[in-house]
């Protein structure tokens, strides 16, 4: 029997656990859009940060969510780390909703007993279910039979803890009362009973449904249910702190930032403990000294059933007198986790790893494809940088005469390496984003998601080429500077920078298309840079015929000439080819 009761609690947690995770992917999922433009529009000052971070938390129950996607739009550069704190604070007041819901849904014990919730439940079942095999409205379904796991599992865990009657259970009551309730040290140990507790199962939610059940039974004393409540604090960082170990130096801050803001609050309480939980019992109307001795067990087990609001109203004021208290000091918090995590000392530009996708961390599909957007982004800026170096090697290739200098043939070689390291890294880019969209895409996703992976896994396979072509110039400069052909003529030369200009201009057109918004950027200038490039390929190539014919260069020359023009047509080619991938649209 007891084994039984062992399993119902187990479950009855597991069922709230996965109600808590399917109703907040399910609202992230239906306000995944507007997130991204509420987050940045909403965070121009620290107090409209806390406001976004309470609502949007609020919103989707969970204040992990909301820390990771704030380190995440740290990470992509869409928020500033001061902006990012505000959200954070603002992220650990909304989280406090999740304590009410479950207050409301455990409340009751003796004759405290209130309306049975497992009937919202079922109803939630019943017309989710309806809305999921609809498909149109399957993520307001996925979120109301969300939302009816979780309700099914607080009404469980509480049926279940009031059959094992721990308040009159001797072993149960033994081991709490084992602890002195007015030693510092006490408070201490739940302390960090709560944070280790939370930690381990990465689920606030399962440790406050927990203490509310110890504590509504008469089984914990309040003073060590607050002090677990005050661990989950420390315990829900972990997981924003280990989303953000992969990611750059600034989101790490924010992580930080989160950790530092929980910990100076149980600080503060540590000093204050006993006449600030006092107050909140007071507000509430909960008798800290009653006893089942003094008032008898019927009006002890009434007292008892208002700890649940006891809890859920001091982890509300513990964070909103934190938040009052830090808000005004944000500028030094982010001076001190900036002095705590130093910059990397790193060559950004020649580094394989990717700056803006993180792992390890479920998230949204609309935040895995933002993140994605912004390395593309960086993508595309490596490969205008490498095709500028292209240009460069070619200037250096020309500023030799005869015998080459030892100084210049270094600067020569040493350019050309760092070309070559470069279309290394845009075969890595391109196939870690790459396998990064494949793990977003095994994802449920709405059709407009599919639409831009789909662009998006064909604009990094287009940006490769262009690495390719780069590489392919860089090569063809390098064979014809160690060979022994003649060089080009001043007008040869001239109509090189004019072709790589012009390809240039394609480049910083496309950049300025994948950086900014499609809905402001013309087309058709894509197109007609695209179609001067192809009319003054077509006019060199008949000079260069012409050119041969009348002895002003070698053929061999002129085939190595012709080589690097038609490198850059090819790679204007691609540049339309990523525009037409980002805008949707088909140029020619």
């Amino acid at each position: 029997m007891s084994l039984l009761i062992v399993f119902k609690l187990l479950g009855s947690l597991a069922l709230l656990m996965f109600g808590m995770k399917s109703m907040s992917e399910a609202l992230q999922k239906m306000a995944g859009p507007q997130l991204r433009h509420v987050l940045g529009a909403m965070t121009t000052n620290r107090f409209t940060g806390v406001l976004t971070g309470m609502l949007v938390t609020a919103s989707v129950q969970s204040s992990t969510a909301t820390t990771v996607m704030t380190v995440s739009f740290v990470n992509a550069g869409l928020l500033t780390l001061a902006q990012a704190i505000s959200v954070i604070m603002g992220a650990n007041i909304g989280t406090t909703l999740t304590a009410w819901i479950m207050a409301i849904g455990t409340a009751g014990g003796g004759e405290a007993a209130t309306f049975d919730v497992s009937f919202l439940a079922y109803i939630g079942f019943f017309i989710g279910i309806i809305l999921i095999y609809m498909k149109r409205h399957r993520y307001i379904g996925d979120f109301l039979f969300g939302l009816g796991l979780l309700l099914l599992g607080l009404t469980t865990l509480k049926a279940t803890g009031t059959s094992m009657d721990m308040g009159n259970n001797p072993a149960v009551t033994d081991f709490f009362m084992s602890f002195d309730p007015n030693a510092f040290s006490t408070t201490l140990i739940f302390l960090l009973l709560g944070g280790a507790l939370t930690f381990c199962v990465q689920s606030s939610a399962a440790v406050m449904a927990i203490t509310m059940l110890l504590c509504s039974t008469g089984a914990m004393p309040i003073y060590q249910g607050i002090a677990l409540v005050m661990g989950e604090n420390i315990g829900t960082t972990i997981t924003s702190n280990l989303a953000a170990l992969s990611a750059n130096t600034q989101a790490r801050r924010a992580a930080l930032s989160h950790l530092f803001f929980n910990f100076f609050g149980v600080f503060w309480i540590l000093f204050v403990f006993r006449p600030f939980v006092d107050a909140v019992c007071g507000a509430v109307g909960y008798d800290v000294e009653m006893t089942k001795e003094t008032a008898g067990a019927a009006a002890f087990m009434v007292n008892a059933g208002k700890l649940n609001f006891v809890l859920a109203a001091f982890h509300t004021c513990f964070n909103v007198v934190n938040t009052f208290i830090l808000i005004w000091f944000i500028p030094y918090i982010e001076k001190l986790v900036c002095l705590v995590i130093k910059p990397k000392k790193v060559d950004e530009e020649e580094d394989f790893r990717l700056h803006f996708i993180t792992s390890g961390i479920m998230k949204t599909p609309e935040l895995s494809v933002l993140e994605a957007q912004k390395e593309i982004q960086s993508f595309a800026s490596r490969m205008q940088r490498m095709f500028l170096m292209v240009h460069e090697l070619l200037t250096l290739s020309s500023s030799t005469t005869g015998n080459k200098k030892s100084s210049q043939e270094t600067d020569f070689n040493k350019l050309f390496s760092r070309i070559e390291k470069y279309e290394s890294i845009s075969d890595n880019l391109e196939l870690e984003i790459a396998k990064y969209l494949d793990q977003v895409s095994d994802a449920h996703l709405s059709d407009d998601t599919k639409a831009k992976i789909r662009g998006m896994l064909r604009e990094i396979s287009e940006l490769e080429s262009i690495g390719d072509s780069c590489y392919n110039m860089a090569r063809t400069i390098s064979r014809k500077y160690q060979g022994k052909e003649d060089h080009f003529n001043e007008a040869q030369y001239n109509h090189l920078y004019q072709m790589m200009g012009l390809t240039d201009q394609a480049l910083t057109n496309m950049n300025q298309l994948i950086s900014g918004r499609k809905d402001y950027f013309d087309v058709n200038r894509s197109y007609n840079i695209e179609k001067e490039i192809n009319n003054f390929r077509d006019q060199l190539k008949s000079q260069n015929i012409t050119d041969i014919n009348n002895h002003q260069y070698t053929y061999a020359v002129g085939t190595i000439y012709m080589d690097l023009i038609n490198s850059c047509e090819k790679l204007g080619d691609y540049v339309v080819n990523v525009v037409e991938a980002r805008t949707g649209t088909k140029m020619h």
